[in-house]
């Protein structure tokens, strides 16, 4: 496949707005786009050491996912007795056992233009969104979302509920990142193009956004997003859920008096060898 070729044709017809409904052309040129996500050959954000995230994001790509969503129709899309009507070029995807691919059943989807790795583990019920990648050996446990575009590494355990958000507009912006060997806790919430860096541990109903301040005991020091930057999790980091109180003027007052304080992760150590036992469950589960 020629990508620069491709990466014009797909700039091309998303440029022609409703012109491009009803295009042959155009329609190829996303099928090519789509088939080259799912193969992993193509990525909507891919690791890049020249930039200051890590990560380039492939904004064209992004733009040949909503290209998909413009041209496409509304149609019934039955699947395992059940009825679903969504757009015809994003069907759910459909799985060999040649595939490595371990879909235990009970209710998971993943839609096609997903890039799954072998050796990942789908517990249901799970659901995989378009423009995601999701890399060997993770495993996506019960009631996990992986959001459109969403980057997962290796050897990653999303655990049940956990909410991995997806950014698919504006096309510009980084999706939500997930470091190799990374433990994301069960109901989780990661959002807004945050990064999650290899080996970091997310306790049980840790949320992380890009207005989430995140303090780091350990190292003295208040993790933020900036206008150029989303909110990083260091490497190894292990973040629980924790609080703070409310100093601002009157705030302050009534914080004390209701007994209130506000949500704030905290960075508590850094993964050590005692960190690691808490992922010999998923070797069990394999």
């Amino acid at each position: 496949m020629n990508i620069s070729e491709l990466e014009e044709r797909i700039e091309g017809h998303f440029a022609s707005g409703p012109a491009a409904v009803g295009d042959k052309d155009a329609l190829a040129a996303f099928y090519e786009l789509r088939a080259a996500l799912e193969s992993g050959e193509l990525r909507s954000a891919e690791p890049d050491a020249g930039t200051p995230t890590g990560w380039r994001v492939n904004a064209w790509v992004k733009r040949g996912i909503l290209l998909g969503f413009r041209i496409g129709a509304m149609v019934e899309q039955p699947a395992s007795g059940f009825s679903f009507i969504d757009k015809d070029t994003y069907p759910a995807r459909k799985f060999g056992a040649g595939d490595g691919v371990r879909i235990v059943p009970g209710g998971s989807t993943v839609r096609t233009g997903a890039f799954v790795a072998r050796g990942v583990v789908c517990m249901p019920p799970m659901y995989i969104n378009v423009g995601a990648y999701v890399d060997e050996g993770t495993m996506v446990d019960s009631h996990a979302l992986v959001g459109s575009c969403a980057q997962v590494g290796k050897r990653v355990h999303l655990s049940a509920a956990a909410q991995i958000g997806g950014v698919l507009e504006p096309v510009n912006a980084s999706p939500v990142i997930i470091e190799d060997d990374a433990l994301v806790g069960g109901n989780c919430g990661v959002y807004e193009g945050t990064i999650v860096r290899k080996g970091a541990v997310l306790a049980a109903g840790t949320i992380l956004t890009r207005g989430t301040a995140v303090f780091d005991l350990v190292k003295g020091e208040v993790l933020r997003a900036t206008a150029e930057r989303p909110l990083i999790i260091p490497e190894g980091a292990v973040v629980v859920p924790g609080a703070r109180a409310i100093h601002k003027e009157k705030g302050h007052e009534i914080s004390r008096a209701w007994g209130l304080s506000l949500y704030a992760p905290v960075i508590v150590k850094y993964r050590d060898e005692r960190t690691e036992l808490s992922a010999t469950l998923e070797e069990l589960l394999r």
